[in-house]
This record gives structure tokens, sequence and C-alpha cells, in this order.
């Protein structure tokens, strides 16, 4: 019963979601110009006049738009690549579409904050029975300067992961069956098992999972290139705090390490990537040590300044198990949008990622479902950043 309504709460939401996507893509509209020309048409056969009275009402309310913003504004909301901290500090405010820029930076002056859900389907490889892990996660991204050339970019990201195994049956003694769970899809497998146990996949464990922390120092000003595009880059630390409700929704460790990311941000294509390398240095020393890397390429195409299509999916190293078991490769493809709601820009958009390398002996993910709301607001609002 609860599996049933579960899904019948989740799925009217994607589906609204998917209706309201198509619906504002471009050439999709339910009035488009077909429709405005016909409307026009039928005006001018009945009558004459209520076509010209139109055409003064509609006249009258474009010049009133016009007069409400001054020069410097229309100026301003007429270049795509305009600064938002300028556009704001002129009394101005920014387009859905420079806000969107503004947004595809992930080393931008823009605090966000991500609402991310992803269900991902888990494989037994002993025999091939599947079952989801639902993972929500949130981060909390907002920028920090530090004099006029750099930035520290923070990121504190949430989990609240929904594993399909029962942490009461596991013997906490014994480890070959002790899975602990990561950042959204990652699942991370007890080190040195040969093989899955056949009933891994028994009842469900749902709680609070571990935190992360992820500080990137970058340039303010990245590096123009002849064809118009700009590349950024920044490097810092990543953090992981063993604060999971329950053993299986956590690693039972406290993690440190390296992390990098770069992009290239070009007028149709934005590609980059971020790399996070964990490692394990205190925590329950009953728990196996971990030493994993989370890669998050990006790669995504602008259908207008709204709207994208793309991935960003993780690729998983954990370099404590058996070579034909480190590896998960996902690729995909997803859609997303920026709205405005009031004064608020936000992002939603939705991804399906397949892994073409998984692992040969232990539980792995097979599909990645994500769906994900991302409200922002520009950093030149607030003084601290």
């Amino acid at each position: 019963m609860k599996k049933k309504t579960f899904w019948r709460r989740i799925l009217p939401a994607v589906s609204a979601l998917f209706l309201s996507t198509v619906l504002w893509m471009p050439g999709m509209g339910i009035a488009g110009a077909d429709s405005s020309a016909k409307i026009s048409s039928m005006l001018e056969l009945s009558d004459p006049s209520l076509m010209q009275l139109a055409k003064a009402e509609t006249e009258s309310v474009e010049e009133n738009a016009s007069s409400a913003m001054s020069p410097e504004c229309e100026a301003f909301a007429k270049d795509p690549k305009a600064d938002v901290g300028e556009i704001l500090r002129a009394g101005c405010k920014p387009t859905t579409g420079q806000m969107s820029a503004l947004m595809d930076n992930p080393l931008g002056n823009v605090a966000m904050l991500f609402t991310q859900f992803d269900f991902t389907v888990l494989e037994n490889p002993v025999n091939g029975k599947q079952e989801t892990k639902v993972n929500y996660m949130g981060i909390g991204q907002f920028p920090k300067g530090l004099g006029k050339d750099w930035n520290l970019i923070n990121r504190i990201i949430w989990n609240v992961p929904s594993m399909p195994l029962d942490q009461d049956k596991i013997n906490k003694k014994d480890q070959k069956d002790q899975y602990g769970s990561g950042e959204g899809p990652i699942i991370l497998p007890p080190n040195g098992s040969p093989r899955a146990p056949v009933d891994i996949f028994s009842g469900r464990t749902t709680g609070f999972g571990d935190m992360y922390y992820n500080g990137l120092f970058s340039p303010k000003v990245g590096y123009k290139t002849e064809g118009g595009g700009n590349l950024l880059w920044g490097a810092g630390l990543c953090l992981g705090f063993p604060s999971a409700s329950r053993d299986i929704l956590g690693t039972g460790k406290y993690l440190a390490g390296p992390s990098a990311l770069g992009v290239y941000l070009g007028r149709k294509w934005k590609v980059g990537a971020l790399v996070q390398q964990y490692f394990s240095y205190a925590g329950d020393d009953d728990r196996d040590d971990v030493n994993f890397m989370n890669l998050q390429y990006f790669v995504y195409y602008s259908l207008d300044e709204v709207t994208s299509i793309g991935i960003a999916p993780n690729v998983i190293a954990d370099w404590e198990q058996s070579s034909g078991n480190k590896w998960t490769v996902p690729i995909g493809l997803g859609i997303n949008r920026t709205f405005q709601f009031g004064k608020v820009p936000v992002r939603i958009g939705v991804e399906a990622h397949y892994s073409v390398i998984r692992p040969d002996d232990v539980v792995g993910s097979v599909w990645n479902f994500r769906f994900y709301i991302i409200p922002a607001v520009p950093s030149a609002l607030f003084g601290w950043m």
C-alpha cells in the first residue's frame, strides 16, 4: 500500500512537469503565431473597427511598458551577457534569460538551493534481482568574495536516502553485508567481498544520511576564448561527515580530499566536470575504509536562452574494490528550463542515466532517474557575499 500511495503522489507531479516543459518549448505553445493571425483575420472580417481598437490598445500597453523602463534598463535587458551585479546596482531587474545564464556557471556569483531526487535502480549480479534506492539530496551553494580577484564557492550537501536493505537484518559483526550510501545515487559495497549475497535486497531502511562540504577557490574573471566563450576553473577540498541515522545510510567515517572543477561556457555549449576524491581518516573502526572518487561531468546544449538539453551524471571509482568492481560510468540525456516565479528564477529539470560500465560482482547502479528544482538569487543582493 505504501508503494502504491507513493507512486500515486509522484506520478501526477512528474506528468505535470513534463507537460509544462513541453508547452513552454519553442513552437509548442498553445497560443502560437498562427492562432494570433487567425484571430486577427476573424476580427477584421467581422468588424474592421474592432481590429483598429485592438491594435490601439496593444500599442498603448507597449508604450506604457517602454516608458516604465529607463533607457539604461532597456539596454541591459537587450544584452544577454550583461553582468547581473551591474544590472542590480543600476536599479534594474535582470531578465529570466540573464539569470539562467548566471545559473549555468557553477562558479558564478549566484546563490542556489538544489532540491534533487534520484531514483537509482540497483542490480544484484548474483541473481539479476533489481531494487530501487531513492535519495533526496539538498545542496546549498553560495559564493564568498575573497578580495577583488577571488571567490570561495561553498557547497553544503545533505542526503535523505532510502536503501532497499533492512539494517536490522544485518549482523554488524559481519561486514560482508555492510553496504553504505554516499551522495545521491552513490552506493558503496563492502570491501573485499568477492560476490554479493543472494538475499542482499531485503526490506528497506530510510533516514538521514551523511553530510558533505565542498569548497572551491576560483578566480572571479575567467579566460575569454576567441569564439566568445569563457573558461573557468576552481580548486579546493571536500569533506564528509558521518551524520547518518543508520549505519547503512552512510559510511560511518570522516572523509576529506581534494576537489577541482573546470568548465567551458560557450554561446550554445556548456561543458565541464567536478571531481571529488574522498579518503577516510577517522570514524567507526568496525566500518570499512573509504577511498572513492566522484566525478560529475556535464554537457549541455542551449535550445534557447532558458532551455537546455544534456546530462550531468556521476562517474564513481571505488578504489577499495577489485578491478572488475571499481567503476560505474553512466551516460544519458535530460532537459531543463528556467522559469520565473514572481521575482525568483527557478530551474526545473529531468534526466535519465544508464550505466554502460558497472561492477561485475557487487551491487551496482543500472539506471538512475533524476528530477531537480533549483531556485536562485544573485549574490549581489547580499552584502556579505
